[in-house]
């Protein structure tokens, strides 16, 4: 299904037409075939479905750039997708993911998103050099965040007790933000431009990533490192707590994913399990990567159009998934139960699968 294709304009909304179908492919278990006596009225299921998807995969269509960030909201019903284009996207994840919505306002690519616990609030982060917070129920900006000099790279949000932001830029600082407030509660000034950020469970403490490769600790009200976490040789791209708050997933541009001890008083070597497969890519883009709900896989894009599925208890490769034409930019496992992985590309399209 298709909306009416509208002439461009000035504004980087209009003009999308936004496609949702599903992407099948000759193997994919929803479709029923013959059964083996070539009885036409008996259809038996190529394979059981896992998952409340319409399909085994859907394709959600309707950006004019290149995506590079899509983040499930807390129930997992509802997709935001970032892109060059300037625009958010808003999904829902079931039926025939249709785009129910399209908040503009960035003057440049819309680079991460996070949403907020109640799933009413959005908030992104630009290549403007601005951060912004989006009512949900009506589509509008409520509060665009100042301060930042450079490219705003990435963002994350707290977990508990007071709702705060973190952003990390080009300028080389991070962001501490309370969402009701315009301007940064405070910021911590780094050597080099940061590329990937995530707070600790418990909002004490923040993680980040540079072109320096090295993952750094920072206690926030000392704004001092407490630690760092040495072994990346290339930029890191992605930074994510897991579920348990015991451990963190990093990608970086010398294609590896590893996974640290951040426990208070894990071993001085926190490097738990380093993970190859996922080439980072010629374009040099910053891929995010993510946990599963159980904190038992870890998924990366990955340059070569893929997504890379890992143990991340074993470091045993469980799936490699083809599907995009162009690199793949981050991969979001669905929170709750159900297997559900999706993935947004330099393609401009995004897949949303279940794994079996």
């Amino acid at each position: 299904m298709s909306a009416e294709k509208r002439p461009a304009s000035d504004d980087p909304g209009a003009g999308q037409m936004i496609v949702k179908r599903q992407n099948v492919g000759s193997s994919a278990g929803a479709l029923a075939r013959l059964n083996a006596s070539g009885n036409s009225s008996a259809l038996v299921q190529a394979a059981p479905r896992t998952s409340g998807l319409q399909a085994p995969v859907m394709e959600l269509s309707g950006h004019s750039g290149e995506i590079f960030a899509a983040k499930f909201d807390p129930t997992g019903n509802f997709i935001a997708s970032g892109s060059m284009d300037r625009s958010i996207l808003l999904w829902r994840t079931y039926g025939d993911c249709e785009n129910y919505g399209i908040l503009n306002g960035h003057r440049g690519a819309v680079l991460d998103l996070q949403w907020s616990r109640d799933s009413k609030i959005l908030f992104s982060a630009s290549a403007d050099t601005h951060l912004a917070s989006w009512d949900l129920d009506n589509g509008t900006r409520i509060r665009r965040y100042v301060g930042h000099e450079e490219i705003v790279n990435c963002m994350d949000i707290s977990r508990r007790g007071e709702e705060l932001l973190v952003s990390g830029s080009d300028d080389g600082s991070i962001g501490l933000w309370d969402p009701r407030t315009k301007h940064a509660a405070d910021y911590i000034q780094t050597d080099f431009p940061v590329t990937a950020v995530a707070m600790s469970e418990a909002g004490n403490e923040a993680y980040s990533g540079g072109i320096d490769n090295d993952i750094k600790v920072w206690d926030l009200r000392k704004k001092a490192v407490v630690y760092s976490m040495l072994g990346h040789q290339d930029t890191v791209t992605s930074l994510r707590v897991s579920p348990d708050a015991q451990s963190l997933l990093s990608y970086s541009m010398d294609s590896t994913a590893r996974t640290w001890d951040i426990r208070p008083f894990a071993p001085t070597e926190r490097q738990i399990r380093t993970f190859d497969g996922a080439s980072m890519g010629l374009e040099k883009n910053l891929i995010r990567a993510s946990w599963d709900a159980a904190g038992k896989s870890i998924a990366v894009g990955s340059g070569d159009g893929t997504v890379t599925v890992w143990s991340s208890d074993t470091g045993k490769l469980m799936y490699k998934l083809p599907g995009h034409k162009g690199t793949v930019n981050c991969a979001e496992f669905a929170p709750g139960n159900e297997p559900i992985l999706l993935s947004a590309s330099s393609d401009r399209n995004m897949l949303l699968g279940e794994l079996r």
